[in-house]
């Protein structure tokens, strides 16, 4: 394949992940300036406020909606899609594939199958976002930028290929991000019209409300694979460098603890003592009890007290 020919369907699979997938480098780790530009444009894009300003409904609207993603990626492209910690209706999968696919983290069975990957070979040489093995900023934003990066191993997410519908949201995952810089710009655009008084306009709410948010959500949702692999507490011993961190865990709406999820994967809850915030949940227990989830994974009883005991022995040693 030419150079010419490598940067052409690099710039295909902006609008088409599956664009001659057949002639992807699955096992190359070098850096495709083209397959990043986009993400680069986004970062750049926050510079925007310099020239939109800012305004209270603005920050608000970036606030929230990282928020609702954040839960998107951490309830259902991780507890559910990659880990099936619970049930849903095909309906309510659907919804949530799209809400995922709107943080630019690309599609669901993407996400899930390299987490999949990560987990059977977590800060071994074959886990592609290690800080082990690649350091800090690989761990952190190198991986994505290769062509092993962006492939996707079908073998590991069979049990969702089957949905036609995840597989379209999976395919053309720069969709949901395009419509909702859209929708976000026609809000904008709409408010400064007849609500005047809230400061925001079109340019101004597509800044806030997805570049930043956007951007931050991405930072927020990586420093897992970063920051929760050397910064931190150990509670188990477990075979990868996982560590539990509150900071992280506030952020991400329980993802920071990391160690205690490479301890019980299946778990839908992170936090194992009670005084370890999860907020997601919180947040599926809440959908369990409405009706929308169903079979929430609980935590084992003898896992919790193999945290208790362990958390005992940590306070007899201090002291």
């Amino acid at each position: 394949m030419t150079r010419v020919q490598h940067c052409y369907y690099s710039i295909q699979r902006w609008f088409d992940s599956e664009a001659h997938s057949d002639q992807l480098d699955r096992q190359s780790r070098a850096f495709n300036w083209i397959r990043v530009l986009p993400f680069l444009a986004l970062h750049l894009a926050c510079l925007g406020v310099i020239w939109t300003g800012s305004s209270a409904f603005a920050v608000g609207f970036a606030i929230a909606f990282f928020v609702v993603r954040m839960f998107a990626i951490t309830g259902f492209y991780h507890r559910y899609f990659s880990h099936k910690t619970f049930k849903t209706s095909r309906g309510w999968q659907f919804v949530f594939a799209l809400l995922g696919a709107s943080a630019a983290q690309r599609g669901p069975l993407w996400w899930a199958a390299h987490h999949r990957h990560h987990h059977q070979h977590s800060d071994a040489p074959e886990d592609l976002h290690s800080p082990q093995h690649g350091g800090f900023w690989w761990s952190h934003i190198g991986w994505f930028t290769c062509d092993a990066g962006f492939a996707m191993d079908d073998k590991r997410v069979r049990d969702w290929l089957k949905f036609p519908e995840l597989r379209f949201i999976n395919r053309f995952d720069a969709l949901m991000p395009a419509v909702c810089i859209t929708l976000i710009y026609l809000l904008g655009e709409a408010l400064a019209r007849w609500a005047p008084g809230l400061g925001t306009s079109g340019l101004q709410l597509v800044v806030w409300g997805f570049c930043i948010s956007t951007v931050a959500l991405f930072h927020a949702t990586v420093s897992i694979n970063s920051l929760a692999h050397v910064w931190g507490r150990r509670r188990f011993e477990t075979e990868d460098d996982s560590r539990n961190n509150v900071w992280l865990a506030l952020l991400t709406l329980g993802e920071g603890w990391h160690n205690n999820h490479h301890r019980w994967p299946l778990s839908a809850r992170q936090g194992f003592r009670w005084y370890e915030i999860d907020v997601t949940y919180y947040l599926l227990w809440l959908m369990e009890k409405l009706g929308i989830i169903h079979d929430l994974n609980r935590l084992p009883e003898h896992i919790r007290q193999e945290a208790i005991e362990i958390d005992r022995q940590h306070r007899r040693d201090v002291a």
